[in-house]
Formats: structure tokens, C-alpha cells, sequence
């Protein structure tokens, strides 16, 4: 979404291993939306902060511990080189809230994002209450670092974005959009292995398609996901 001042919606990533970016952002639907100028790639080295010659970033934690800790003082830096005002800074951490796809249309509906991508240990602690940095996660899993969350969070903000998605009705019918799973799909040969495609869908009554697609999210949620089924009830209610 462009910005004011006519700018498209822009991811700022800071990182040590720039060279991850694009990655898959380079292709397919955000490739070619990156290539048309829909939104802008950004990535900031943090090396290029550090104060020594080594370019160090870490150092070992106080308290012991195994394992090094991203400095605070390098960090900052970084942060206060690249960092938009108007737009939220978020830190990809395990101990993060968990990414929904409703902060991800919040995202997507601002001016772009700034994320610190940590390594090692993680990041100084100070260094995040100083800049008030939201903290998201993807699940209950540790990476190795928060260049692969961070690229996952990007896709999921730009094929929200205008323009990149072909059909945006499409978009409406994904997973969570509604609160649910999304319904099981069917293509062709209308025979496969013994199994068929469900009649409804050959059967041409729209109307009926649409309330079995609904039938068939709501069981899918409830078997799978009972956290998003009850929260999809008591929403229903209200």
C-alpha cells in the first residue's frame, strides 16, 4: 500500500546475513511485486556497526551461560540507522506473541515494517525495552536465527498488498481470514485413484457450493484447530 508521500509499503530488515534477502521474496507473486515497485526490500547489516575490526556483534552473557548475546550497544546503532518512525519495529523471538493473520493485515495496511532479525543467544534485553520492541513469533519452535520468521512475515504482509494478488476475492476465502481453516479443494481428473471430487462441487448451484465450502471449514477447524473453533463460536454469538 503506498504511503503518503507516494512511497510503497517497505520492509527494513537488520540482520548479519543480508545475503538471505530476497531469498523467496524474489519470486513467484512477491518476486514479481517487488520487480513492479508494489512494495521495497531493505536490508541493513549490522556488522556494519560493530566498533572493532573483527566487526564483532556478540560477546558472552554476564551470569554465564553457554552461548553468545547480541550486543546492545551495535544493535542500537543499526536500529537507529535504519529505523522509520512510522513504522512498527519488531524483533522475531520465540518468546514473542504469536503472528496472526489479523497483525498481519495491521501490517500490511501501515507504511511497512522494521524487523531485527537476532542470532546467537538473542539480544541484549536492554536494548529492547530502549526501543519498546514488539516481539512476534511464529510458534512454539526456535530457529536458528530470525531471517526465515522474518521472511515469512514479509510474504504474509505483501500478498495483502494491492495489486499482487490477481484475484483479491481470493484472499477472502484463505485460512483464518474468517476466524477458520480454509475448505479442501478439487481439480481436476474429476476421478483420481478411486476417488472422486465431491458432487456438489460438479453440481453448478453456487449457492450450495458456498454453504458446503462453510460446512466443510467449520468441521475442518473444529477437529483441528478446537482454539480457533471456540473463538469462532463465541464471536458467532456476539
Amino acid at each position: 500500500m503506498p504511503r503518503k508521500n507516494g512511497a510503497p509499503w517497505t520492509a527494513r530488515v537488520l540482520t548479519i546475513f543480508p545475503e538471505a534477502f530476497p531469498g523467496p521474496l524474489g519470486i513467484s507473486l512477491t518476486g514479481k511485486a517487488l520487480s513492479d515497485g508494489l512494495w521495497a526490500l531493505e536490508t541493513v547489516d549490522i556488522r556494519d556497526f560493530a566498533r572493532d575490526r573483527h566487526r564483532s556483534v556478540d560477546d558472552s552473557p554476564f551470569g554465564g551461560g553457554p552461548g553468545m548475546v547480541m550486543r546492545p550497544d551495535v544493535v542500537d546503532a543499526a536500529i537507529g540507522a535504519a529505523r522509520d518512525p512510522g513504522a512498527p519495529l519488531i524483533y522475531l523471538s520465540p518468546r514473542g506473541r504469536l503472528l496472526t493473520q489479523a497483525r498481519v493485515r495491521e501490517l500490511a495496511d501501515g507504511p511497512g515494517v522494521t524487523l531485527l532479525c537476532g542470532r546467537f543467544e538473542g539480544v541484549d534485553e536492554r536494548v529492547l525495552q530502549a526501543h519498546d520492541i514488539e516481539e512476534i513469533s511464529l510458534g512454539d519452535f526456535v530457529l536458528s536465527g530470525g531471517e526465515t520468521a522474518a521472511i515469512a512475515l514479509i510474504e504474509a504482509c505483501v500478498r495483502l498488498l494491492p495489486g499482487v494478488v490477481g484475484a483479491a476475492e481470493s484472499l477472502d476465502e484463505e485460512s483464518f481470514e474468517r476466524g477458520l481453516l480454509e475448505y479442501p479443494h478439487y481439480t481436476r481428473p474429476q476421478l483420481w485413484q478411486g476417488r472422486a471430487v465431491p458432487e456438489i462441487l460438479i453440481s453448478g448451484d453456487h449457492a450450495k457450493i458456498k454453504t458446503w465450502r462453510l460446512g466443510q471449514a467449520e468441521e475442518t477447524t473444529r477437529k483441528r484447530r478446537p482454539d480457533l473453533w471456540d473463538a469462532y463460536v463465541k464471536n458467532r454469538k456476539h
